[in-house]
């Protein structure tokens, strides 16, 4: 039989068992954190019929779509979760209370070229809270709370949640009678922390956005306000007047910082920025990014906003919301790749390895079932290999404790726990062990996925 080389596939992650229960520790933080927030999760078919799946998209993404045919059905694997969540909506509107909240965690798949840190595989992590014909301008407040206790549950602390408003943006524009012009420009500013402002400005002169040198020096002007929220706020304030759509934004990005702080975002851990614009045209009010401060390569590990209408094309109900996008397996990928994991929390699939030294194994199975009843991770070794093997077993899975249960242990009603990191043994009760191990564990598991 020919040998096929074992191998995986660019662009797609796979972890060793340590990382993914990194991966998974992680995970799970963002998952409660939504659901402390009232969010539902949500799953939707990682496959979806290609006329649903590509009735907005268009253009490069259309191009990274992984399309196929199965018999004489056209489908395609979903390329985010935005789409997959407007499909749902609109069949299920009548059924759902709104706002709807819905977080969901899994897998989206994009056909592009796979480079460091990009992946054509990867978990997305998204929440949105969708409105029935209105969503309140609050709920945009409360969408960077959320970032800044999921961030804060994971263990980072320098951080930065920056918010602008699309409104305010498309108003300036309008200002200087630049309306057609506006989505060009603001993709094209987007690209000011990557390019630089000399870089920016050249793009606005070429041929394809056509702005005049002071055009293009009056955008870089207005991007280029900067201080404290109240500051920039109050900057901001010298233009009202002359746009209807510049006034409205700017009231709503007063509401959204007003209720920050009631929210329990710290100022430090967020800021008016008007350069961000977020390049995609779906955005129409809020649009966040977030930045860890130390790390200013990395570029946004958190993104979203809000939008008019999310199902706009499978309905004809007026769906706003607001949301934000995490994509995980990159951001995992990076705080590996910075060092940033969490490596003194245990990794092992179990907290204790049992190792009955007995012919008979009734009483290491009864220990066993025992721990897991009290909610120990308890796992049962039953090869028969010499005690050396056992123990090597233990050291690479990496377990805290390994527990002994010989004849003596048996007669006596003990265990030996033996601690994996110190060495050190000591015999506890049958009846105890459980708990003490329980307890043990608990301090091991203090610490947040991410180091301080």
């Amino acid at each position: 039989m020919e040998r096929v080389k074992a191998r995986t596939l660019s662009g797609f992650m796979e972890l060793l068992p340590a990382h993914q229960i990194q991966f998974e520790r992680v995970k799970a933080v963002l998952e409660g954190t939504y659901q402390r927030y009232g969010f539902t999760p949500l799953d939707t078919p990682v496959i979806e019929a290609s006329e649903v799946l590509l009735a907005k998209a268009g253009g490069e993404t259309e191009k990274q779509i992984y399309r196929f045919t199965k018999g004489d059905t056209d489908l395609s694997l979903r390329f985010d979760l935005t789409v997959p969540l407007a499909k749902y909506v609109a069949m299920h509107h009548n059924e759902l209370a709104f706002p709807f909240r819905r977080y969901q965690i899994g897998k989206v798949y994009r056909g592009e070229r796979a480079q460091r840190g990009r992946f054509r595989e990867f978990y997305q992590a998204d929440i949105d809270i969708i409105g029935d014909g209105s969503l309140d301008i609050i709920n945009d407040a409360e969408i960077p709370s959320i970032i800044c206790q999921t961030f804060t549950a994971l263990g980072l602390k320098r951080f930065q949640i920056r918010v602008n408003n699309r409104k305010v943006l498309n108003g300036f524009y309008a200002m200087l009678g630049l309306t057609d012009k506006a989505g060009d420009i603001m993709r094209t500013v987007d690209k000011l922390p990557k390019i630089g402002a000399d870089k920016v400005k050249e793009l606005l002169m070429e041929e394809e956005i056509g702005l005049s040198g002071d055009q293009a020096d009056e955008i870089l002007k207005f991007i280029a306000i900067t201080g404290t929220n109240t500051q920039v706020l109050a900057a901001l304030e010298s233009y009202q007047g002359r746009s209807e759509v510049f006034d409205q934004g700017l009231e709503e990005l007063n509401t959204v910082v007003k209720y920050l702080s009631a929210f329990g975002v710290p100022e430090e851990n967020f800021a008016v920025d008007l350069t961000i614009a977020r390049g995609l045209d779906y955005y129409t009010g809020t649009v966040y990014e977030t930045f860890l401060l130390d790390y200013p390569e990395i570029g946004s590990v958190c993104s979203g906003g809000r939008y008019d209408n999310l199902a706009e094309y499978y309905t004809d109900k007026q769906l706003p919301g607001v949301g934000i996008s995490i994509g995980l397996t990159r951001f995992f990928y990076v705080l590996q790749e910075q060092g940033l994991l969490n490596d003194a929390l245990p990794t092992a699939p179990a907290d204790v390895l049992v190792l009955p030294m007995t012919e008979d194994l009734s009483a290491a199975v009864a220990f066993t079932t025992a721990c897991r009843s009290a909610g120990v991770k308890a796992q049962l070794y039953t090869e028969p290999k010499k005690f050396k093997a056992k123990m090597n077993y233990a050291d690479k899975l990496g377990v805290p404790y390994a527990a002994f249960l010989g004849e003596d242990e048996v007669k006596n009603g003990v265990v030996s726990l033996k601690d994996m990191t110190s060495g050190e043994q000591e015999q506890v009760s049958l009846s105890a062990a459980p708990r003490w191990l329980m307890d043990k564990v608990s301090v091991l598991n203090q610490g947040a996925p991410i180091k301080g």
